[in-house]
């Protein structure tokens, strides 16, 4: 199977180990995985900010460059969500309507991908650590990703799983609402912690790195004795 890779920027920027290990597991599996070094961004911060006209520019250009009858995997739910229920307030009725309403069907978020579309049982990951997962608000309420994360998580060697209280609470981050509020922000980042903390998990595991990159941030200034760990970099462990 043929498949577009789109990176979100921030992976691109800060964590590109995590993209590798998803081309390694989407290899694994069976894709032939394309990327397009030219993508950027998916428009979602200007057009959550208000400012939809330079969000409609971003949302052009990646629109143009991913426009093909490939699925395109995504590495962010947010993204995923941006592409598939936020692109027709944008380009509805407009020049590029035939094309943004094919990448819409055409769009998937990592994990949701890998279990609906390849033979996942196949994964070799081993993981001798216990984990808790976070589900992202945009997996779990823009896109309806719930259990796709799971079933790839109980292929993977190891690991021992700890359910997570609370785990339909935001972590705090939300882009920009972390900047403009960072008392309400952190406060969440510490009682999703508090939570995770009292599963006596070593490690968080999310399918969202923004999520985990907030986690990670306030757990290391904390100095809390728990680490974060993207999904695809989790299913791409020991093997």
């Amino acid at each position: 199977m043929q498949i577009d890779l789109f990176v979100p920027c921030f992976v691109d920027q800060l964590y590109p180990e995590t993209a590798f290990n998803a081309i390694k597991v989407l290899e694994f599996l069976g894709c032939e995985v394309h990327y397009n070094p030219e993508q950027t961004c998916c428009g979602q911060p200007a057009f959550n900010a208000g400012y939809w006209d330079e969000a409609k520019e971003v949302g052009e250009k990646c629109i143009r460059e991913l426009s093909n009858n490939r699925p395109v995997v995504v590495l962010s739910s947010s993204c995923t969500g941006m592409m598939r229920n936020y692109y027709g307030k944008l380009f509805h009725n407009t020049a590029l309507h035939n094309q943004y309403k094919s990448l819409q069907k055409n769009t998937f978020e990592f994990a949701e991908f890998v279990f609906k579309h390849l033979p996942y049982s196949k994964l070799q990951a081993h993981f001798e650590h216990s984990i808790t997962y976070h589900d992202a608000c945009s997996a779990l309420r823009e896109c309806g990703i719930r259990e796709e994360p799971r079933a790839l998580l109980r292929q993977v060697q190891g690991i021992t799983f700890m359910p997570l209280p609370e785990n339909e609470t935001c972590c705090g981050f939300g882009g920009t609402f972390a900047a403009k509020y960072e008392g309400i922000s952190t406060g969440m980042a510490d009682q999703k912690l508090q939570n995770a903390l009292k599963t006596g998990a070593e490690y968080v595991v999310s399918s969202d790195l923004s999520c985990l990159m907030h986690l990670q941030t306030y757990a290391d200034k904390q100095k809390m004795d728990i680490k974060t760990i993207h999904l695809a970099d989790l299913l791409a462990a020991g093997w």
